[in-house]
């Protein structure tokens, strides 16, 4: 087992680094407010990014939103790569990857995917729409950057994966309030158009949403490692700095404890994402390791965020300071991710079923 980056997946981290350490300042941040960030979206785009995770795989996707996180940039770069060019570009038609592909990469299509924590799928088939699709109906309450997106992978009850478009009849589409400013929505279908995603129809559809829910799970504990990484640079500069009886913070033993857990913690995030990342780019089964870097990511992600905040003090509790984005970020990928009691009973279910009688 070796997941060590490769030449390319480094340069495209690197490349990621550049642009969002350049343009998702605090400052940027705070006079966007919750709003996308449409202009470091089409930076992102520009400079072939979204693109170059058909080349780099899940891992070196992992690498740019490790980026992500560090900056708190608010562009929908994990949800449309890993449901739109990854999920499309393994499991769509030849027809869905030639006429969504293209628009994925240069940003002009923005993908999302409708997935539910905890199993559930809330959405159901209910009649033919003719050329072997389908009308969908069903809510889904939250969808991350679904008030951004023009296509959505949505999962029926069978675990069949269907695209359909946003601007498409019978498909509602209403802002919800997130932690995060993740121009997140409800989805609301009522005999929504929709065709399946490459095979879905055939022999064993639960194949695709299997894959496409694993990818999507590490490549949001890679955003989570990011956020971890960036709230504890944060707390590490401004324990550096901040005196109390006559010695800085960061010499008492405490703080010293504290920031060291919250390391191991955040390593313990970004190796497991990189390892389920890396199997999956090398065609071995990921589904448990996606899991358990899910876990770590909301686990261990909360306690560091929190760990960030409460090393800067009283500063930490200033709503308008950058290291609480941190905070509401990793609390939100947290929620998004699914408790860890949930994750460990499915982690735990799964194992079982894999295990020999």
């Amino acid at each position: 087992m070796d997941f060590t980056p490769t030449e390319e997946q480094r340069a495209a981290g690197d490349l990621a680094a550049e642009i969002f350490g350049d343009l998702s300042t605090p400052e940027r941040l705070a006079a966007l407010g919750p709003d996308t960030d449409a202009d470091l979206w089409k930076a992102l785009c520009a400079a072939g990014l979204p693109g170059a995770v058909a080349e780099t795989g899940l891992l070196g996707l992992v690498l740019m939103l490790e980026e992500q996180g560090r900056t708190t940039a608010q562009v929908p770069f994990a949800a449309s790569c890993a449901y739109g060019l990854l999920g499309v570009g393994a499991h769509g038609s030849d027809a869905q990857r030639a006429r969504l592909l293209p628009g994925l990469t240069d940003g002009t299509e923005v993908a999302t995917g409708a997935f539910v924590r905890g199993g559930a799928r809330p959405v159901t088939v209910d009649g033919a729409a003719g050329s072997g699709g389908a009308r969908l109906v069903g809510t889904v309450p939250v969808v991350p950057w679904l008030c951004e997106a023009t296509v959505v992978l949505v999962p029926d009850a069978q675990r069949r994966l269907w695209l359909l478009r946003t601007d498409g009849p019978g498909v509602g589409v209403a802002p919800v309030a997130t932690t995060a400013p993740w121009s997140a929505g409800r989805l609301m279908l009522a005999g929504a158009a929709a065709e399946p995603l490459g095979d879905a129809r055939g022999r064993h559809p639960h194949r695709a949403h299997d894959d496409v829910l694993a990818v999507a799970r590490t490549a949001f504990a890679g955003l989570q490692a990011g956020v971890c990484a960036g709230a504890l640079a944060r707390a590490v500069a401004h324990t550096t700095v901040r005196e109390q009886f006559g010695r800085p913070l960061a010499t008492h033993q405490a703080v010293q404890l504290r920031a060291a857990e919250a390391y191991m913690d955040t390593e313990a995030i970004r190796v497991t994402a990189y390892e389920a990342a890396w199997r999956r780019d090398a065609g071995l089964d990921n589904a448990t390791h996606a899991l358990t870097a899910a876990w770590w990511a909301s686990e261990a992600g909360k306690r560091v965020v929190h760990t960030g905040q409460h090393l800067h003090g009283g500063i930490g509790a200033d709503l308008d300071h950058p290291v609480h984005r941190h905070f509401l970020w990793g609390r939100q990928l947290d929620a998004h991710l699914g408790a860890g009691a949930e994750l460990l009973e499915e982690l735990g279910a799964l194992l079982t079923k894999e295990s020999p009688a």
